[in-house]
């Protein structure tokens, strides 16, 4: 989806991921269209082209990257003025007038499904800096998004962390469904409800 968004601005997008399971829908999605080129890559490895980038966007990536060998390869991949927007968001811990939802992240759900590793550090201007690049702005953000208690289960149920139980423990998808649908119950009460998603773009430029 990101890759449709740039292409509308963009002659010619190039789209990576480490996963090829998703570059693989990427096609799918993209199936017919002109003007793409999907490949399985670390950030870090992203092969050059012979015409350099002029547009670059990094979505859900900074936590999972070595910084300086991701600064590295990029600015081998990108032309001089180039524009880097890197962004993330990620669902909290806060609901809307709902402090019900809060205790239910930290003392069921957290407990229940710890959050895997995610490097937090927020890149600095001196840092990048290092690797030709300036740090034009860093914004952050929150957005809301209205559930019902069915539609935020099926949510819920991708996220990496509970990810982990099913596929690395071996739990039972079934079994996972039906303790969120019990430990929620009470914070729905069958309405709909706003969850408060955290968010952040940071913009660079390449000199």
């Amino acid at each position: 989806m990101s890759s449709k968004a740039l292409k509308q601005i963009c002659a010619y997008v190039t789209g990576a991921d480490l996963s090829s399971e998703m570059i693989s829908v990427a096609k799918e999605v993209c199936h017919g269209l002109q003007g793409y080129d999907f490949i399985v890559s670390r950030a870090e490895e992203i092969p050059a082209r012979k015409e350099k980038y002029d547009i670059v966007t990094a979505a859900g990536v900074i936590p999972w990257v070595e910084q300086e060998k991701f600064l590295e390869n990029l600015n081998r991949l990108v032309q001089k003025q180039t524009y880097v927007l890197i962004y993330d968001f990620w669902v909290s811990d806060q609901m809307k007038g709902s402090e019900a939802y809060s205790i239910w992240w930290h003392d069921a759900y957290l407990k229940a499904f710890p959050k895997s590793f995610r490097r937090e550090h927020i890149w600095t201007a001196q840092e990048v800096a290092l690797y030709g690049f300036s740090m034009i702005d860093q914004v952050q953000y929150n957005m809301e998004y209205e559930f019902d208690c069915d539609s935020f289960i099926n949510f819920m149920m991708i996220q990496s962390n509970v990810n982990v139980k099913i596929e690395g423990e071996g739990r039972s998808a079934k079994e996972i469904r039906k303790w969120f649908e019990q430990s929620l119950k009470a914070v729905f009460n069958q309405e709909k409800k706003k969850v408060i998603f955290k968010g952040y773009s940071w913009y660079m430029k390449s000199r």
